[in-house]
């Protein structure tokens, strides 16, 4: 249950906050000098602190699909903290998915703790280097190798930046980080205990796979958020990266190796169930078009206007938005001077006539 507690808390719900707080007062402080923003830094690296730690108790198939907390933490938190002014009837229309999808995922985590697999080992130095040279690991690192290759050159040699290319770049790279982060986290926790793991070179080759894997995935992941809404990535990328990291660990730490085929089926089957709660969750979050800026959002900005407190857009009726109040428009003026140019014209034509 350390990924349950890892994942709550590891919400940046609170870092928002504090950005949306700060946007509506005339606090001269940076985001990072207030004390909501920090509270929120600190949950969020002891959220990742303790998914760390759960690797080396938990098989990775049962502690990844869980990351699916953290999205029911965070849409909770959101509709709590930074939730609009909405009507009762209003309120469900817009939330129904968010409680829908919300209900599904609990299912699906449910299922996935119920019949996903209940192995653990001691993760020494020893274990890794026979996991690491078995022939099921080496036979997916190749076929990963491959496809990795693959993808990379569709998306940049013929710029294909697909949604689904890039976010199968980030679950690849996601599978080798969630593999190597299980033995450092594993062999730390042996060293702690007495059982000292950190002299051998197998820890840092790990420990070296880990961070360039995850300083990669962070760059594509930099890279996707510019071209792609948040909700469309959040819900993929779950699921890719889900099912790449069960496999990953199937293959690697043999986490299903006597396993009955019903608890298979069952598990596979909450898996579904958590990525179409996942899904509904995300599709909520969509952004509509509004024409115009709700100012009511946002606490405290109607304090602003209310003292008289130079702010744009004007509250005097007028649609145009980051124009000085009684300023000629440049179009308009333009407007206006072709418009008399031929009563200009036909006036000095007139005497000549005469």
């Amino acid at each position: 249950m350390e990924r349950d507690a890892g994942s709550f808390l590891s919400d940046s719900s609170y870092k928002k906050y504090s950005h949306v707080r700060l946007s509506g007062t005339k606090d001269p402080r940076s985001y990072f000098r207030t004390k909501t923003w920090w509270l929120g830094l600190v949950l969020m690296l002891l959220g990742e602190l303790g998914v760390f730690t759960s690797y080396a108790y938990a098989p990775l198939s049962l502690v990844t699909p869980l990351s699916a907390v953290s999205i029911v933490a965070s849409s909770i938190l959101g509709i709590l903290f930074l939730r609009d002014k909405w009507k009762p009837r209003e309120f469900l229309r817009r939330y129904v998915l968010s409680f829908l999808g919300c209900a599904l995922t609990v299912i699906g985590i449910y299922l996935l703790v119920t019949f996903g697999p209940n192995t653990h080992e001691q993760l020494s130095s020893r274990n890794l280097e026979l996991h690491l040279l078995g022939w099921p690991f080496l036979l997916y690192l190749l076929v990963v190798i491959i496809i990795f290759c693959l993808l990379l050159y569709f998306y940049k040699s013929q710029n294909m930046a697909y949604l689904v290319i890039i976010l199968l770049l980030v679950a690849l790279l996601g599978s080798v980080t969630v593999v190597a982060a299980k033995g450092v986290s594993g062999m730390i926790i042996l060293s702690i205990q007495g059982d000292v793991q950190l002299v051998y070179p197998i820890f840092y080759v790990m420990l070296v796979c880990m961070i360039a894997a995850a300083v990669y995935q962070a760059a594509f992941l930099r890279e996707i958020s510019e071209l792609y809404d948040a909700s469309q990535i959040a819900s993929l990328s779950y699921m890719l990266s889900t099912t790449v990291a069960v496999i990953a660990g199937a293959t690697f730490y043999l986490e299903f190796k006597g396993t009955d085929a019903l608890h298979i089926c069952m598990f596979i089957f909450g898996s579904c169930i958590a990525f179409l709660g996942v899904f509904l969750i995300t599709q909520s979050k969509k952004k509509m078009f509004e024409p115009y800026i709700m100012m009511d959002v946002i606490p405290g900005l109607r304090s602003i206007f209310d003292k008289k407190s130079p702010v744009q857009p004007e509250l005097s009726g007028s649609f145009s938005y980051g124009t000085l109040e009684n300023s000629n428009n440049p179009v308009n003026n333009q407007l206006t001077e072709a418009h008399q140019e031929p009563n200009s014209v036909h006036s000095v034509m007139e005497p000549k006539l005469d």
